[in-house]
């Protein structure tokens, strides 16, 4: 059975996956569209004012695209546990004058409501959700007013009940993805599945088009996705090193540094599952990091931010997916192309 027809408009089934955090810019954005693929802005972390501002910049290169929101999907901490975690991290803090036994405990929904109701006054063409299910009614809504609505799973589970609440095609994230996993329940996150072997249970349940993503090192493993039954592809570790990213300089490098020998799959830094290379920090914590969304995210914000300024990769989360060691510098229309001659 063909794939079903791509979710995304452009040329080629290629889109830049959303990376939170400043990676994904708006002038990475045109680039991807100039490369023929779809560009998405990633909403995370940002204010409602600033995701307009950057929806209406992007805009105006006339091209289709995405953004991406985080579902309120919280995995609340205790405040002992919190508490503890801070002063266990505080030896980290010290060198850069921070004091982690002051910092709040940030339960938030990284402005949910708010951005969705810009979504729907402003629409886009694309929105993607990640991090768990949006609500039918908020799904129906975002249809309403024009835009696709793709959500991230990493289980046939996921899957399903993605289906159900009315999505219009599925992005479904392997377990060799970097960043953070898109699982619904965090716990599960180490036992996602290669993104191959998910691509292909996932069309053989569903007939939602699914944009597949997770680790891609090249054309071939692009190719073999869409042979799968993918209707697009989605990269993200591969652009970070290009010139257009809006990676720290001190991320960027550490992609290509033969000292990180490999990735692994951490809740250290923000208390939720997300690959990484291994570093100190990862060595020196994840064996005690407690799970806690987004609480530790914002008690650790501080120090990733000063350890990125100071050129520290030993301190600082550096997102990679499985494939980091093709990350290549220049521009991203490059990589684009690159990719592209290996369908």
């Amino acid at each position: 059975m063909p794939p079903a027809p791509s979710p995304l408009e452009s040329r080629l089934p290629l889109a830049a996956a959303p990376m939170a955090g400043g990676a994904s810019t708006v002038r990475l954005g045109a680039a991807v569209a100039a490369a023929d693929a779809f560009p998405f802005l990633a909403g995370g972390y940002k204010t409602p004012e600033a995701l307009a501002a950057e929806i209406a910049e992007l805009r105006a290169y006339g091209a289709p695209f995405g953004v991406n929101l985080f579902a309120p999907n919280p995995v609340p901490i205790g405040e002992a546990v919190f508490r503890q975690y801070a002063r266990q991290l505080q030896p980290e803090a010290d060198g850069y004058g921070l004091d982690l036994g002051q910092a709040p405990l940030v339960e938030d929904d990284d402005g949910w409501q708010d951005k969705l109701d810009l979504l729907l006054a402003d629409p886009v063409p694309v929105v993607s959700v990640t991090f768990g299910l949006p609500g039918s009614a908020e799904v129906a809504a975002l249809r309403r007013a024009g835009s696709r609505v793709l959500i991230t799973v990493t289980t046939l589970d996921e899957a399903r009940a993605a289906a159900d609440v009315g999505a219009d095609a599925l992005v479904v994230q392997g377990g060799e993805a970097g960043g953070h996993s898109g699982a619904f329940d965090p716990r599960r996150a180490v036992a996602a599945l290669p993104v191959l072997e998910l691509t292909r249970a996932v069309v053989a349940v569903t007939d939602l088009p699914v944009v597949a993503t997770g680790g891609v090192d090249g054309g071939q493993a692009a190719a073999e996705l869409l042979h799968a039954g993918a209707a697009c592809v989605a990269v993200g570790t591969l652009l970070l090193r290009t010139a257009e990213s809006g990676a720290s300089a001190t991320h960027k490098d550490a992609l290509a540094d033969q000292a990180f020998p490999g990735t692994v799959l951490t809740r250290a830094f923000t208390g939720r599952p997300a690959r990484g290379l291994r570093n100190q920090f990862v060595e020196r914590h994840e064996a005690t990091a407690p799970l806690g969304y987004p609480a530790i995210h914002h008690l650790t914000r501080g120090l990733r931010q000063a350890a990125a300024a100071a050129g520290d990769p030993q301190r600082l989360h550096l997102w990679a997916g499985a494939g980091y060691r093709s990350a290549a510098t220049g521009p991203a229309g490059s990589v684009l192309d690159g990719l592209a001659r290996g369908l």
